[in-house]
């Protein structure tokens, strides 16, 4: 599993949010989410935005470039 999807099962998981809840807040199929965090795809870069805004942390940090700014459960 890459820095990417491990960092986007720990955000949505301290959240405490489905992946459909964070997928239809995010404008996308529940698929498409579950794709990413599996690590079978990855998203676009207007996507990886949509997604780093939600969370609330940097494009970097979801990427695995710099720790995220909160410990994971």
């Amino acid at each position: 599993m890459s820095a990417f999807s491990e960092n986007l099962k720990i955000c949505r998981k301290r959240l405490q949010r489905s992946q459909e809840v964070v997928a239809v807040q995010c404008g996308m199929s529940s698929m498409s989410y579950r794709r990413y965090e599996s690590g079978e795809r990855e998203p676009t870069l207007s996507k990886l935005c949509v997604l780093a805004d939600y969370f609330g942390i940097t494009l970097d940090q979801l990427a695995g470039r710099e720790p995220l700014p909160f410990k994971a459960d």
